[in-house]
């Protein structure tokens, strides 16, 4: 049922097309109507009302906005258009302090922004800004940063909605549990959950397979084990999983990069004795995971936490870490199939700029690991994946009440696509954005589609 309608009925009606919802009956619609940035109503209703735009899809398909869960925007926005996984060669990759000034940081959020928008990216989680980082190399990812974000936030001049993690340790590096517990005792800033949600923290845990520095139980060829780079006086074991209990007891989200299986067994240790902890903010969640488990997938499914995870950077980084990891470990690796098939929270994030921010090249490089793994690239697994850059994403946020699927009360947020991704056969990647909406606002619109305000725009 929609809410009663009069007067103005809607501020926007999008028809004439295939609207995948991604509700709980993965419903398939040809209109909805917003007012005030919340979808009120679907199909004939949605066309019996009068509304101040029309939006003509002719034919198009819309998907519930794209949500990137692991995104560095500040850094992608700084680094722009240089990637990590490219072909700029390392002597022309930008280096040293890559933003300064309050100016520069507003400017680096806009540009990532920009670039999200069109790329039909409406939310992301900026996974780890703080105090630890004040002093950090590039200057993306320090309290100055933060404010940053605040201030744009505060003066309404977001066109992406953010989820973001604070981070009391280095990016990719050591942090020490006397940081740690300053840190967190520390309030994060007042804001609009729905536009700049602070939910939890960033914790570092191990490092990388290709670098040998995972944390794994079975020893590389160098015989070394990787380690923790959690730091405090009785030890990095007691530093992490005290850590861990801190922001726990404190209700927060948490989020551990962790691609070692040891890693990962020890925040499932942890995570399953937290008898008494107050609900979290959002679900707990491993970033990366590359090692995880079968056991352990089921036992974080169990919990109800999650993994977030890089197929694009595994397509990268195969062969590399093939040599580090041997021929089984790595046939094992990037278990993206097992954590579809295990009910556990699982999202497919870009970690850009180490690799490309476009959703679509990452559903590609899903597709090729789910496919190696026996599945069908049928529409069932393509909705499977598109729900973990919408549905399972706004649940990794916390937020799955209010966005993630298109249903009556939820924001309209809406990516608008020359075809149906759900169609097999065809690579993501090949499916051009249209338009991008945010709260009911076009954010972007291709160059030849008509975005004006009033009557009836294509």
């Amino acid at each position: 049922m929609s809410p009663s309608l009069h007067g103005d009925d809607a501020d926007l009606i999008i028809r004439g097309g295939r609207i995948h919802t991604l509700d709980p009956a993965d419903a398939v619609v040809g209109a909805l109507a917003v007012r005030d940035g919340v979808i009120i109503a679907f199909d004939a209703e949605a066309e019996a009302l009068a509304a101040r735009e029309i939006i003509e899809l002719d034919g198009r398909t819309v998907v519930p906005g794209i949500n990137d869960a692991h995104l560095h925007g500040a850094w992608l926005g700084a680094r722009w258009p240089h990637l990590f996984f490219s072909d700029t060669p390392p002597d022309q990759q930008p280096s040293g302090r890559l933003v300064s000034t309050a100016a520069e940081r507003r400017s680096a959020l806009r540009r990532a922004w920009s670039l999200l928008a069109e790329l039909g990216i409406t939310s992301y989680t900026e996974p780890g800004i703080g105090p630890g980082e004040d002093d950090g190399e590039t200057g993306c990812f320090g309290s100055d940063m933060l404010d940053a974000y605040v201030e744009l936030h505060r003066e309404r001049a977001q066109t992406s909605r953010v989820t973001l993690l604070r981070l009391f340790g280095t990016i990719d590096g050591e942090s020490t549990l006397e940081d740690f517990e300053r840190g967190i005792r520390t309030s994060a800033p007042e804001t609009d959950a729905r536009w700049l949600a602070i939910p939890g923290v960033k914790i570092f845990a191990d490092g990388i397979p290709p670098m040998a520095t995972a944390w794994v139980e079975e020893p590389y060829p160098d015989g070394t084990t990787g380690a923790l780079l959690t730091r405090g006086e009785r030890g990095a074991l007691f530093a992490f999983r005290r850590m861990v209990e801190l922001a726990a007891a404190r209700g927060l989200q948490i989020a551990v990069h962790a691609t070692g299986d040891r890693s990962i067994a020890e925040f499932l240790a942890v995570l399953e004795n937290l008898a008494g902890a107050p609900a979290p903010a959002a679900p707990h969640y491993v970033v990366h995971g590359d090692l995880a488990t079968p056991a352990q997938i089921a036992r974080m499914s169990r919990i109800g936490a999650g993994f977030a995870v890089q197929p694009l950077i595994a397509a990268h980084t195969h062969s590399w870490a093939a040599l580090q990891l041997g021929e089984a470990r790595t046939a094992a690796a990037w278990p993206l199939a097992e954590m579809l098939g295990s009910g556990a929270l699982t999202t497919v994030t870009s970690d850009s700029p180490i690799a490309s921010p476009d959703w679509r090249l990452g559903l590609d490089a899903s597709l090729g690991l789910l496919t190696g793994a026996g599945l069908r690239d049928d529409r069932g697994t393509r909705t499977r994946l598109l729900r973990t850059l919408t549905v399972d994403a706004a649940r990794q946020d916390g937020a799955s009440a209010w966005k993630g699927s298109l249903e009556v009360g939820k924001v309209a947020d809406l990516t608008v696509l020359d075809e149906d991704p759900l169609t097999p056969g065809r690579p993501f990647a090949g499916i051009a954005v249209s338009r991008t909406i945010v709260d009911g606002r076009t954010v972007y619109a291709r160059a030849g589609v008509d975005a004006r305000p009033g009557g009836s725009t294509r």
